[in-house]
């Protein structure tokens, strides 16, 4: 699974069109195979911070949603107004939050 977090900062005028763009994309990102989560919303409205959370099944999948024409045009509109701060993350540990985490294989005793 690949997470993508983290924040965009755009200027503090532009943050509800940028915002309002990304959503307008959001069916089509939900119907992209391997899409599981996106969400996009305002943090903080006077620093332009807008908090980014994505979630795929696969590294290919998030590479297949970035190639779209709906991303391009975010991109070609928005790419030189933002500062990126987002990272993405491959999980390999996943369980149930209600369940207690299973111990890593280097601290279980023998």
């Amino acid at each position: 699974m690949i997470i993508a977090a983290g924040h965009v900062y755009i200027d503090p005028a532009d943050a509800e069109e940028f915002v309002a763009d990304v959503r307008a994309t959001y069916p089509v990102v939900r119907a992209n195979p391997g899409n599981i989560l996106i969400s996009f919303c305002i943090d903080d409205p006077a620093a332009g911070r807008i908090t980014v959370l994505e979630q795929w099944d696969s590294r290919e999948a998030l590479e297949r949603h970035s190639l779209t024409s709906e991303v391009r045009a975010l991109s070609r509109k928005w790419g030189s107004r933002i500062r990126d701060e987002t990272h993405t993350f491959h999980v390999t540990d996943e369980h149930d939050p209600s369940e207690e985490p299973p111990t890593p294989t280097h601290l279980r005793r023998p």
